[in-house]
């Protein structure tokens, strides 16, 4: 993990002193870029000890389309329930929905975002081929005086990426979004890390990933970041035959909160070991041995499926998280 150590002296050096919406000053970098051979290992930080079962803890909510901090606890996860519970903002929000709740958040969006068409009463060929690709109709709509019809379906974005990967690998359209600017008022957090893009290689049977995140704390955020993609790039390579390969992180805001320097100037100190590897558990199965494409484990993944294998790591070292 060099890049990461890298890119904490970078930021010190060169970036500069902001206020932001949480009243915590970062040391904000505008555009920085991390990318790792995931061959040469498993992209966990070894400066200080990762918070593992709560990385693939929040994977898992993820992947099941969670919005309950509670879905997030009972899978080994509490970094959600200071932003469902104690974010004044989000508290007087009229569409919190009580306790724990987070609005349509991260997973939300990958597993369920919401499709809709409007289309005029008299394109039929267009309301039905809607409804060939799975849109129902909710009712007739009076648009800027004219006569619509409004058509919804929840489109899984994922589960999309996977079936493209398995039919038309070429495509570099293989990507989801999280960024819905419909439902941003509806969320406790808009999302950080918002576009993914899978790129699989037929010839070389390897899958690689882009990440974009529009703001990136870099003490803690990032660390937790980093491994929770590539363990999603690990499980869409096993559930399509792939080996995981490259793996770029692409930062918009990258910014050291002022309460996390102690934290990062001792890991600053140290040197990294090596890389562990991923172990996903036998029960998951992986197409390269079985030959049958099973998707439908993206949302029974369980965190317990997941493993590092010879993870060595320096002590463990924390700071607060801005909310």
């Amino acid at each position: 993990m060099r890049q990461y150590l890298d890119l904490v002296r970078t930021i010190l050096d060169t970036g500069s002193w902001q206020d932001n919406r949480t009243g915590i000053r970062t040391i904000s970098m505008p555009g920085a870029a991390m990318r790792f051979d995931l061959q040469a290992g498993f992209p966990a930080v070894t400066t200080k000890r990762l918070a593992f079962k709560s990385v693939v803890g929040e994977l898992a909510g993820f992947l099941r389309a969670s919005r309950s901090a509670a879905d997030f606890r009972a899978l080994g996860c509490k970094v959600w329930d200071q932003n469902a519970n104690e974010n004044p903002d989000w508290l007087a929000n009229p569409y919190r929905e009580g306790l724990d709740d987070l609005g349509p958040v991260y997973g939300v969006q990958w597993r369920q975002w919401p499709g809709y068409k409007l289309i005029p009463q008299t394109q039929s060929a267009r309301i039905v081929d809607a409804e060939n690709r799975g849109y129902r109709v909710i009712g007739p709509v009076v648009d800027n005086g004219e006569q619509k019809v409004l058509l919804y379906k929840s489109i899984d974005q994922l589960r999309e990426c996977l079936d493209t990967i398995m039919k038309n690998p070429s495509s570099r359209r293989i990507l989801f979004h999280g960024w819905n600017c419909a439902v941003l008022d509806e969320i406790a957090l808009p999302a950080c890390h918002l576009l993914y893009q899978f790129l699989p290689n037929a010839t070389t049977r390897e899958i690689s990933l882009c990440l974009y995140i529009r703001s990136n704390d870099i003490g803690l955020g990032a660390p937790f970041n980093l491994a929770e993609a590539a363990a999603l790039l690990h499980l869409v390579g096993r559930l399509t035959g792939y080996t995981p390969r490259w793996f770029s992180y692409f930062i918009g805001d990258a910014h050291i909160y002022e309460n996390h320097l102690d934290m990062l100037n001792e890991q600053l100190t140290r040197d990294p070991l090596p890389l562990p590897r991923l172990q996903i558990d036998a029960r998951v199965p992986d197409y390269r041995e079985t030959g049958v494409y099973a998707p439908e484990w993206l949302e029974q993944i369980e965190p317990g499926d997941f493993s590092l294998v010879d993870y060595q790591h320096h002590a463990a070292l924390t700071a607060p998280m801005a909310v």
